[in-house]
């Protein structure tokens, strides 16, 4: 194997199906090459070759790569109007078993927010939100549930007080809100997209990706969506060119399905 970033890639492309052609390359690289320098590893061929022998290795170089930076009700602002407008509206669109997905979900921050903004509008029992992400690692995290005080600091403090509990300097979610999110590895660069979406999430991570490469994730998030579905993007974010992929601008980070 040749010691280039290049052949990195390739090598990378062809044992986690990670494309990371599809991200910015000097934002990338960088992580990458740090990355190795802290594992004490020569150089691209020595470090693909501990990946592919030691599995703390290689979860450590996934879940460094993939950028998991996420908080609860993260830019309130933006919930404050999925609850006061766009949650009522889908529900007289679309009536309350709504079919919901957190894409690139991280630790779970996004996914729970929804469930606990949802249960304002819909029996508890009706609600089911997919989450998905590439690391299995931030979705083993998620699945835990476990948050430090920074993490929930924009919940509500009427949510905070019934759904989380207290772990020494950290905060439990309730399990009443963990039954209503299923939690997949999915790719979304690589992977299929199911269809007939009410509502897609998806905040704060395409600013990673090439910008031929989140033209192409919102294309298909578009396709995925019914129409006069919702979906919802992060405030680092814009899609600029949304009449082209059949979406309608709402707000700054609200876009519908054109009917």
């Amino acid at each position: 194997m040749k010691n280039t970033y290049e052949d990195f890639k390739a090598e990378i492309l062809a044992m986690t199906k990670i494309d990371l052609n599809s991200y910015k390359e000097q934002q990338m690289k960088r992580r990458i090459d740090s990355l190795i320098k802290k594992n004490e590893i020569k150089g691209y061929p020595e470090y693909v070759t501990e990946l592919k022998k030691k599995g703390d290795i290689f979860d450590e170089f996934i879940n460094y790569i993939t950028i998991n930076v996420s908080e609860f009700y993260r830019n309130p602002d933006q919930w404050k109007l999925m609850d006061e407008q766009f949650l009522p509206d889908l529900i007289k669109r679309f009536g309350k078993n709504l079919k919901v997905w957190s894409a690139a979900c991280s630790t779970g921050d996004e996914p729970y927010s929804l469930v606990m903004a949802f249960s304002k509008h819909i029996p508890m029992n009706q609600i089911k939100i997919l989450a998905t992400d590439l690391d299995k690692t931030v979705i083993g995290k998620a699945k835990v549930g476990l948050y430090d005080a920074k993490s929930i600091s924009g919940v509500p403090a009427d949510f905070k007080k019934k759904y989380f509990t207290p772990v020494g300097p950290s905060f439990q979610i309730s399990d009443e809100i963990k039954k209503r999110v299923t939690f997949k590895e999915h790719n979304l660069l690589k992977d299929k997209y199911d269809s007939n979406y009410d509502f897609i999430i998806c905040r704060n991570v395409l600013i990673y990706f090439t910008e031929e490469a989140k033209a192409e994730v919102f294309r298909k998030f578009s396709e995925s969506l019914k129409p006069g579905g919702l979906l919802f993007i992060g405030s680092t974010e814009q899609i600029m060119k949304y009449k082209d992929i059949g979406l309608q601008r709402e707000n700054s980070f609200y876009y519908r399905k054109v009917e």
